[in-house]
């Protein structure tokens, strides 16, 4: 009887997945039992701290205004989650694959923040009910995560690992630096964010370890390309903060309960698109492990083809 050889694996660091599923399995959570907890929203607090919706900015709108600008904002903060999420699962999974016959601790680790993902997306489905519940109708949020992931996936896997390492690495940077210090921010909004970043923490091991694993086995063009391809990865996030800072600009101004002067309405639209680009872009890349991560990739024209393509976003 012929036995196939087993198939050769790239080598893993199999102690830090083990140590991600050991954590994973301490730090399991339930959306109904440990999050929400028969809870609803607290309209009359914030659901973004100023240091994320940039809303202090606006000093022509009273603090009622304020606090309202940044529900919205946070309504659409929980809904991008569940957009990216849609993309990093299916990623997740097809990265999986590489570990089938291989290092099971990998695979473990993998399928395990997979299943999270998934969670997640259905925690960020319940924030947008329960939003919906209680702010005025009117609201749109306008990308179709199907779409957009299918977009995103047709890109090279090193660039949608860059792009997913950012991501996780900004989640934890928001809730430590400005969600969990802000007593202003409605507490059940908190605990969303506190179990979110719980297991987004595990993830971003689990994404440098397959983004430097992706990269290890590129030719030098093909990282060109890929780094070609993040630079369009990013400037399709913005496409989608542009038309999303407009569409809820609109549902700020048509339920605010004032009218609003065409030049504080422009000001309103750019404040929220600072915020946006800085939320999901700007926060990220400033990041130092995820420059660290990067930096340590590319070539130096490969960084001033990516930090010309940041620059006007940066600004």
């Amino acid at each position: 009887m012929h036995v196939p050889h087993p198939i050769l694996q790239p080598h893993v660091d199999s102690a830090r997945y083990a140590k991600v599923v050991k954590v994973s399995k301490r730090i399991r959570w339930d959306i109904d039992r440990d999050v929400i907890r028969q809870r609803e929203f607290d309209f009359t607090k914030k659901f973004l701290p100023d240091g994320l919706s940039k809303v202090d900015r606006l000093d022509f709108l009273a603090a009622n205004d304020q606090r309202l600008l940044s529900q919205i904002q946070g309504r659409t903060y929980a809904n991008m989650f569940g957009l990216v999420e849609r993309f990093i699962a299916a990623k997740v999974l097809e990265v999986s694959r590489e570990h089938w016959l291989g290092d099971q601790n990998a695979l473990e680790a993998l399928v395990r923040f997979g299943d999270e993902e998934i969670k997640h997306q259905e925690l960020f489905r319940r924030i947008e009910r329960m939003c919906a519940e209680g702010m005025p109708a009117g609201y749109t949020f306008v990308p179709e995560p199907n779409a957009v992931a299918s977009a995103v996936l047709a890109k090279s896997t090193w660039a949608v690992l860059a792009l997913t390492c950012q991501i996780e690495l900004f989640v934890l940077a928001h809730y430590r630096e400005s969600i969990e210090t802000d007593a202003n921010v409605s507490e059940l909004w908190k605990d969303v964010f506190l179990y979110h970043a719980k297991e987004e923490s595990q993830h971003a091991i689990v994404d440098e370890l397959e983004w430097v694993r992706e990269n290890a086995k590129l030719a030098p063009e093909a990282r060109d390309a890929a780094v070609d391809d993040l630079i369009a990865l990013v400037a399709a996030v913005d496409g989608i903060l542009q038309v999303q800072a407009a569409a809820d600009t609109h549902y700020f101004v048509e339920i605010c309960g004032r009218p609003m002067q065409a030049t504080e309405v422009e000001t309103v639209k750019a404040t929220v698109l600072a915020a946006y680009r800085w939320q999901y872009i700007v926060s990220g890349v400033q990041i130092p492990r995820f420059g660290e991560l990067l930096n340590g990739m590319i070539t130096p024209e490969q960084g001033e083809r990516i930090g010309a393509a940041l620059a006007l976003i940066m600004a």
